[in-house]
């Protein structure tokens, strides 16, 4: 059974990891769309982005909160937006049943690695089993992935 690749990606390099992980594993891709974008200007994203998370709010989706009834790994990323992962992400993770699927995350940053996502991740999935997972910078090697997916699937 092949694995759901769902991410929340701003700039576009979450998406490429997501293609990657899709491509390597055979799996099918969920990307998650906030009903209001967030802004063009990298601050005011930011600025943006702090607001919600600090408010726990969780943005509403008008692609990526389906319904998953078929796959039992689903991969999970994002960016690492201020330690955690972006609120698109909250939401799927809180309108979708992922109860008994293997969750692995996967995140791109800058330095900050997974930050506390695990953590979280774990919080909100109390009812799935939270893998380890992934943290690449933008600039990561495709063979690098491979070689993590071989050794971790």
């Amino acid at each position: 059974m092949s694995p759901l690749v769902v991410y929340y990606s701003y700039s576009g390099i979450t998406r490429r990891l997501a293609e990657d992980i899709a491509l390597i594993t055979d799996g099918d891709l969920r990307e998650l769309k906030p009903q209001k974008p967030y802004s063009f200007s990298y601050n005011t994203a930011v600025k943006e982005a702090r607001e919600e998370i600090e408010k726990g709010y969780c943005p509403p989706l008008i692609q990526g909160a389906e319904t998953i009834e078929n796959a039992e790994v689903v991969f999970v990323g994002s960016p690492n937006w201020l330690k955690t992962f972006a609120p698109p992400v909250l939401s799927f993770l809180r309108t979708v049943d992922l109860s008994g699927k293997k969750i692995i995350p996967f995140c791109t940053h800058g330095g900050g690695g997974f930050g506390r996502m695990i953590e979280d991740y774990k919080k909100e999935c109390k009812n799935s089993i939270i893998k380890d997972g992934i943290a690449l910078k933008g600039d990561y090697s495709f063979d690098e992935l491979k070689t993590w997916l071989d050794s971790n699937l």
